[in-house]
C-alpha cells in the first residue's frame, strides 16, 4: 500500500509542477498567457512578466461572417468609414469584376455588395454625394466599409482627409 501511495503522490507532485511552471507551445511560450494581434504581429505576453514578439500574417484579414450578397434588398443601406485607393500599384491590375482599374472612373470596392451594384454614397461632413458602381472587393483595412476611386473621392472631397464617415443607399437599376 505504502508504494501505491508514494506512486500517487508523485504523480500528483508532477501534474502540480507541470501546471505551475506551465507547459511550453512550440514557440517556447507558457499556455499560461494571453496574446494579441495586432497590425500583423503576434504578441504573446506571459503572464509571469517575459514577453515574445513573432510575425503573424494575415492574406487578406478579412472580417469573419462577410461574404459576397446575391442580391440586395432596394432598402438597404450602411453608415460606415470610407476611403479612397488607387495609387500606381493598382493602376493596370483588374479589379474582381474582370475590369482594369481605372481612377478616373466612378467606381468603389465593397466587401459584400454584388459587383455591379450602383450605390450612391453621400459624406455627411461635405455635403457631397456621388454614384458609384460596386467593381471590386475591400476594403480589408480596419472598420473601413467602402474604397472609393480617385475620381469619386475628389467629388466627395475625400482625397485630402484620406478617410470619412458616409452613407451608402443602393439605387435602383436605371436611376442615378
Amino acid at each position: 500500500m505504502s508504494d501505491f501511495l508514494a506512486w500517487g503522490l508523485s504523480c500528483l507532485l508532477v501534474i502540480c509542477l507541470g501546471l505551475s511552471c506551465g507547459v511550453s507551445d512550440a514557440h517556447g511560450a507558457s499556455r499560461h498567457m494571453s496574446r494579441h494581434v495586432r497590425h500583423g504581429v503576434h504578441h504573446a505576453v506571459i503572464r509571469h512578466g517575459v514577453s515574445t514578439t513573432h510575425r503573424h500574417h494575415h492574406p487578406l484579414r478579412r472580417l469573419p461572417g462577410l461574404p459576397a450578397m446575391k442580391t440586395v434588398s432596394s432598402t438597404w443601406s450602411q453608415h460606415g468609414l470610407a476611403s479612397w485607393y488607387g495609387t500606381r500599384r493598382e493602376i493596370g491590375h483588374r479589379t474582381a469584376s474582370g475590369d482594369m482599374f481605372d481612377p478616373g472612373a466612378m467606381t468603389a470596392a465593397h466587401r459584400q455588395l454584388p459587383l455591379g451594384t450602383r450605390v450612391r454614397i453621400r459624406a455627411p461632413s461635405t455635403g457631397r454625394s456621388v454614384v458609384v458602381t460596386i467593381n471590386d472587393r475591400g476594403p480589408y483595412r480596419g472598420r473601413r466599409v467602402i474604397d472609393l476611386s480617385p475620381a469619386a473621392a475628389r467629388e466627395l472631397g475625400l482625397l485630402d482627409r484620406g478617410t470619412t464617415m458616409v452613407d451608402i443607399t443602393t439605387l435602383p437599376p436605371g436611376e442615378g
